[in-house]
């Protein structure tokens, strides 16, 4: 069996940046783990700072299962380097080339919308953009 992962990205402001992350990928808000109501009540097992509070991170996740669970972290420092991992949002890859360009280009615009930045359109092929907190990320098409 494979493993599962869980993605996990550092952040200055978790709320504004799961905001950006549930809109782009269509994920929610992951309820905490059983037995919990809450989120603050499920931190409250740990012994953790007292400023450590629930809005310092945020937990999202596919509705449909099947996606990564993405977990956002607030951290002190902000982002300063090139990401080593990035996320590929992928559109479907069906039609010709102009059509999976076309369908890139429309789901990088909604993305810009929602917050993102476009850094480099790569020859008819992805999209390299940035997420609110400066988080490369790519938009391509999915195999046909």
């Amino acid at each position: 069996m494979a493993a599962s992962i869980d993605l996990t990205l550092d952040s200055t402001d978790a709320q504004v940046l799961a905001a950006f992350w549930k809109t782009a990928l269509g994920y929610v808000d992951e309820p905490p783990p059983a037995p919990f109501a809450t989120r603050e009540e499920w931190l409250a097992q740990f012994d953790l700072p007292e400023d450590d509070v629930a809005d310092d991170g945020a937990w999202l996740c596919d509705p449909d299962g099947v996606g990564p669970r993405l977990s956002i972290l607030n951290v002190p420092e902000p982002k300063t380097a090139k990401n080593r991992l990035h996320i590929d949002i992928r559109v479907p890859g069906h039609g010709s080339h102009d059509e999976r360009w076309s369908r890139i280009r429309a789901e990088s615009e909604r993305l810009v919308k929602a917050g993102a930045s476009v850094l480099e359109e790569v020859d008819g092929h992805h999209v390299v953009m940035a997420d609110p907190e400066g988080n490369e990320f790519c938009v391509a098409a999915a195999s046909a």
